[in-house]
């Protein structure tokens, strides 16, 4: 029987996001842990590998690809309402304890992810744009895993796409380097960025390094990217008030028109002591994002039990926007020049001309 590691090795390329080194080592800069990487072994993330001297990378498949809200991902400033196919293959720079894609995320890693093989399905590029563009997206996203660690597929995916007028995201965890934040830019109008906590012994836990996000927090916003930064809030982890606020200060110095979404968590992985994010507890962490400074707080996860906090408000008048729950789009009323239709105020994001109104997402399965 042929295992999941010689399955994924045979479905590789050669990478772009290596420098070679003297011998047969080379240097991976597709994340920022930066992996040395001798002959025959791979990197921490376990996707990546060394072969006679060149980096091999993952290619060739996918092992979701799906048609989600971009309210799913989450996006709230980039075309509401829309359709984003998304796509995602195996693997991941962290190790995160409540990881909620374990599955798919800890392959190579952990024995218990060995069943993701069943996922694999072998797929062009050309093949996940046609099948995007029969869907009725106007989006095209790389999620489900590190997308990162898989950046040379996304980008041979979003090449193909933005030619055929797909607007293109990333959906990180942000341990980028300006390597691959530069590679990745030609192509990508919007960059979802998980910020987990604020301390720094924290994510090393996790297998980061909190360094590493806030700097592509920053390149990416200055790079002109569209960015969003969601907070996961966990019980115990990362939940107390004065890190929600160093949290929510460090967006607003980077931008107030950040938006920030704070999530529920729930039970999942190696992490099942602590109990579900209250509805309770994300309402005071969008309490303290306001109170930080920053124009647009949302809290996810918890549909109709949020308040206001799941919809859009002109950061001037406070007129509303956009109307959601869920992940569906009740009203919209943001002018195809993102403005306030009342007061004119610019609405910092990437609008649609056609208001969404009415539509809602479809789901599609790739089979």
């Amino acid at each position: 029987m042929v295992s999941l590691g010689e399955t994924l090795d045979a479905l590789t390329a050669e990478g772009e996001l290596y420098q070679k080194l003297p011998g047969q080592d080379v240097r991976c800069t597709a994340c920022g842990h930066r992996c040395l990487i001798h002959e025959g072994r791979r990197g921490i993330c376990q996707v990546r590998f060394n072969q006679g001297g060149a980096l091999r990378v993952p290619w060739g498949y996918v092992a979701g690809l799906n048609a989600d809200p971009i309210e799913k991902k989450p996006f709230f400033h980039i075309f509401p309402g829309a359709i984003a196919m998304t796509f995602g293959m195996l693997g991941c720079d962290f190790h995160c304890s409540y990881c909620q894609n374990s599955l798919t995320s800890q392959v190579l890693r952990d024995p218990a992810s060995d069943p993701a093989v069943q996922f694999i399905r072998r797929v062009s590029p050309e093949q996940v744009v046609t099948h995007s563009l029969r869907s009725g997206a106007s989006v095209i996203a790389s999620s489900y895993n590190e997308p990162l660690i898989t950046s040379e597929w996304a980008v041979s995916i979003f090449r193909l796409a933005k030619a055929e007028g797909l607007q293109c995201v990333f959906i990180s965890n942000g341990n980028a380097t300006p390597e691959v934040l530069q590679y990745l830019h030609p192509y990508l109008v919007g960059y979802k960025i998980d910020l987990k906590t604020m301390q720094d012994k924290q994510y090393r836990r996790l297998g980061g390094v909190l360094a590493n996000v806030l700097d592509s927090i920053r390149l990416a916003k200055q790079a002109g990217l569209w960015v969003e930064v969601v907070t996961l809030v966990v019980p115990g982890f990362n939940d107390s008030n004065d890190e929600l606020m160093d949290t929510a200060r460090f967006i607003a110095s980077v931008s107030p028109d950040i938006p920030w979404h704070v999530t529920g968590f729930h039970p999942d992985y190696k992490m099942v002591a602590p109990p579900p994010t209250s509805s309770r507890t994300l309402l005071r962490a969008a309490e303290i994002g306001q109170e930080a400074g920053l124009h647009f707080v949302y809290a996810g996860n918890l549909p109709g039990r949020v308040n206001e906090y799941e919809n859009t408000y002109c950061p001037s008048c406070r007129t509303l926007l956009v109307e959601r729950m869920s992940f569906s789009v009740l009203s919209y009323r943001i002018t195809p020049q993102g403005l306030c239709p009342d007061c004119q105020a610019n609405v910092p994001g990437v609008w649609s001309e056609q208001p969404p109104a009415g539509r809602r997402a479809r789901q599609h399965f790739w089979r």
